[in-house]
């Protein structure tokens, strides 16, 4: 009979270790990657403006909430942030990438939100499209009869809105201890060894036979 090769001795250290081993060495190794995710990543800090949208003589609070949907829509487009980025001082593309909208269906309000590496930009990204979108709303008015008023600034925020070092570190040793533990389900079971009881000793009978015979 071929004799099957020997198992590296890293691999049978491994297989000897307790289970919950593993368990805790995924926990660990994870909460230190996501430290140090946490930990270098740049920091993203968020701003938001909010603008309304207000009818006149001639409209209604109907009217005004509907166009508030559309002008939310309108918000992102080239035409609007072509003439924010003179006052916010970075390129259209960088304002397609960092400036996002909502809308309430409860409202006519409109919230205009930018992320930047710095509070300042943050904060002048939202108010630059706030107010590009407002001049925009304006020359329209007399066939809209609703009016986009600025309703709040954007202030610079005082703490970044990326994630922590802690709370990566946390996410990460969660998902370290999730991993080890479906290596733990997925590793293969310890051969059992053959109880001393009911082993054969060669040129003896089993002990079921020796008990039959008396």
């Amino acid at each position: 009979m071929t004799e099957h090769p020997r198992r590296p001795a890293a691999l049978r250290r491994v297989r000897s270790l307790p289970p919950w081993s593993l368990l805790a060495a995924g926990a660990v190794a994870g909460g230190l990657l996501g430290g140090a995710y946490g930990a270098l990543q740049p920091p993203v800090y968020t701003a938001t403006a909010y603008v309304v949208a207000v009818p006149t003589e001639k409209s209604d609070p109907a009217s005004a909430l509907g166009f508030a949907q559309a002008y939310g829509r309108v918000a992102t487009q080239l035409a609007v942030l072509g003439d924010a980025q003179g006052a916010a001082g970075v390129p259209v593309r960088t304002l397609q990438r960092s400036v996002r909208t909502a809308t309430s269906p409860d409202a006519p309000m409109v919230s205009i939100t930018a992320t930047a590496p710095s509070a300042g930009l943050a904060a002048d990204m939202a108010n630059a499209v706030s107010l590009s979108l407002t001049e925009h709303a304006r020359s329209s008015r007399k066939t809209t009869n609703v009016e986009l008023q600025q309703f709040a600034r954007a202030v610079r925020p005082t703490d970044p809105s990326s994630a922590s070092p802690a709370l990566t570190g946390l996410v990460g040793a969660s998902a370290g201890g999730l991993l080890g533990g479906l290596v733990l389900l997925v590793r293969p079971r310890r051969e059992r060894e053959t109880p001393a009881a009911t082993a054969a000793v060669p040129g003896q009978a089993p002990a079921a036979d020796l008990h039959g015979a008396l």
